[in-house]
């Protein structure tokens, strides 16, 4: 079982900030920002590929509402909503989740950090991606 699945079960303790028969938020235990949030489907699914459309659609819905309810709330400049899909992404937990991480200013415990790599040629990047 996977220890979502038990906080969703109530197994485990949690602070939750929202509830209803699809999706579960809690505060995530390792606040990387103030008010660091989890959303997570009741469903099982080990990530945002796997899950069906309704689901990651409510949980995308629920994220976004809680986004700006957090935002509000905590008076953070900005907020970063994310999902890592498997743990070359890393994803340390194999069940959908989404992170609702306030932002307070560019000195805060996130850093994302966008790289040039080297350049690419575009028509064989689309061309692969778009392949069937």
């Amino acid at each position: 079982m996977c220890i979502f699945c038990d906080i969703i079960d109530h197994k485990i303790p949690s602070k939750t900030v929202y509830e209803d028969e699809n999706v579960l938020a809690i505060l995530d235990i390792s606040q990387v920002t103030y008010g660091h949030t989890l959303v997570m489907p009741k469903k099982h699914f080990a990530n945002i590929i796997e899950a069906d459309e309704e689901t990651a659609a409510l949980c995308m819905k629920t994220a976004k509402r809680l986004a700006g309810k957090i935002m509000k709330n905590t008076g953070a400049a900005g907020i970063n909503i994310l999902t890592n899909c498997n743990e070359a992404a890393g994803q340390t937990v194999p069940h959908l989740h989404f992170h609702i991480i306030p932002r307070y200013d560019e000195n805060d415990s996130l850093i994302l950090r966008f790289d040039p790599s080297p350049e690419q040629d575009l028509d064989e990047v689309l061309k692969k991606i778009t392949a069937e």
